[in-house]
């Protein structure tokens, strides 16, 4: 573990932790620079294809015979730039062929047949559309854009022939200030055994750099099987989620907003509030943990980046790790800065929550959950929110990678039941 500063300069905010003089994931780990940074057909050789014929993340809804033509073609024609619009368009006949065949499914009646090749569609859009999006506070990309439009008309097309059907709301913004903008979309799914006038213990899901509301199907598949509603929110910077990318406490204004919307939805058991971030979304369930605490029931934070994570000297590494594409002109967009320079010189002080001192404060259960050899978000980050503040929760697994797949959500939905059934009335 890397060493920590004082308590009481900890308590006083005036000095932050130094890079740990080793990474836990050892030098030859932090130093290497894989080999899918080489090109399209590195990438797919010996990144992508193994999890694509297994419906793995990012492969996940997806289905192996739609994505070897294309990567065949992308390879043949060396198309290296996954930010270029040759990328992004070299998805889109298949997907919109999955699409056409959903809708003669539907003609024909068979849901479930349409419901299947909709979600095959939204798995080629959401490649389509890496590495990454945002329409805060202009769309990045316009091709990829159009795959993101595409991708949740689709979704949404699957999601109203589920038994417990995808409802998109838009939630007013009330708190919103500054640069801020007025409305939150959510996607919304309630369990179909829910009386008129029951309520459900809800999860909220907070997505992603690359992963958003149209990506999460099995983990709602998963809530609503304990009788439990989900809602789905973007992070600041990413996708459609309204907050000022650029203000660190623009989250704690959203959330409140949308905290307040389910209390007044009348759908939610607002005593049985959880949390769930994932990847960057870590990030803020470690945050709203402590800012809304009193409101929540429990938070995960899995494969949570928070002090550590925007070390310069971490950063120009992590360039190099598991990271399919490059990982730091992502985040300095998503973080409101101009250039990657920028944000290395000045996101650990602006968005670490040690720095802004939110981890001093009391937080609710806040389960911590990575791989030890994460090559994104140190687990020095996780390491060091157990010397802070309330006492947590956390599992760690030796050897795995980011999000500590594949076992990690073995260990989360139990915890999530016990602190679900925890709760008094």
């Amino acid at each position: 573990m890397s060493p920590h500063s004082t308590r009481a300069a900890a308590a006083s905010g005036k000095d932050g932790e130094k890079a740990p003089k080793q990474w836990i994931m050892g030098a030859e780990a932090f130093e290497q620079r894989m080999p899918h940074h080489n090109g399209i057909k590195e990438l797919w050789e010996t990144r992508w294809k193994f999890p694509c014929t297994k419906s793995l993340y990012p492969f996940h809804d997806g289905d192996y015979e739609d994505f070897a033509p294309i990567f065949a073609e992308l390879i043949e024609k060396h198309s290296n730039d996954a930010t270029s619009p040759a990328y992004t368009e070299a998805f889109f006949p298949v997907a919109e062929g999955l699409v056409s065949s959903g809708d003669a499914a539907v003609a024909a009646g068979k849901k479930h047949a349409a419901s299947i090749l909709y979600l095959r569609a939204c798995a080629v859009y959401r490649i389509a559309r890496f590495p990454y999006i945002t329409g805060y506070p202009i769309v990045n990309d316009l091709a990829k854009w159009k795959a993101w439009e595409a991708q949740k008309a689709a979704y949404l097309k699957a999601g109203a022939l589920w038994e417990s059907p995808l409802q998109d709301v838009i939630v007013q913004h009330v708190y919103a200030i500054g640069a801020d903008r007025d409305k939150i979309p959510v996607y919304v799914r309630t369990p179909s055994s829910k009386g008129p006038g029951e309520k459900s213990p809800v999860v909220i899901l907070m997505t992603g750099l690359d992963g958003y509301r149209p990506d999460n199907t099995v983990r709602c598949n998963e809530f609503l099987k304990r009788g439990w509603a989900s809602v789905v929110v973007e992070i600041p910077g990413t996708a459609d989620c309204p907050a000022d990318s650029a203000d660190p406490k623009s989250p704690d204004r959203m959330w409140t907003s949308l905290l307040r919307w389910m209390g007044k939805d009348g759908r939610f058991d607002m005593k049985r509030v959880m949390v769930w971030g994932l990847s960057a979304g870590g990030y803020y369930a470690v945050r709203i943990a402590h800012t809304h605490g009193s409101q929540l029931a429990g938070c995960v934070a899995q494969g949570a980046g928070c002090h550590h994570f925007y070390d310069p000297e971490w950063l120009e590494k992590a360039e190099g790790h598991e990271y399919p594409f490059q990982l730091t002109p992502a985040m300095a967009m998503k973080h409101g800065f101009s250039s990657v320079e920028e944000y290395k010189a000045n996101a650990q002080k602006k968005f670490s929550l040690l720095e802004t001192g939110i981890i001093q404060q009391p937080s609710t259960e806040l389960l911590l959950v990575n791989g030890t050899q994460d090559g994104l978000m140190p687990i020095e980050d996780s390491f060091m929110l157990l010397e802070y503040g309330t006492a947590k929760h956390a599992r760690f697994f030796p050897g795995a990678l980011h999000m500590g797949y594949p076992m990690a959500n073995e260990s989360v939905y139990p915890w999530m039941e016990k602190v679900m059934a925890g709760v008094r009335d």
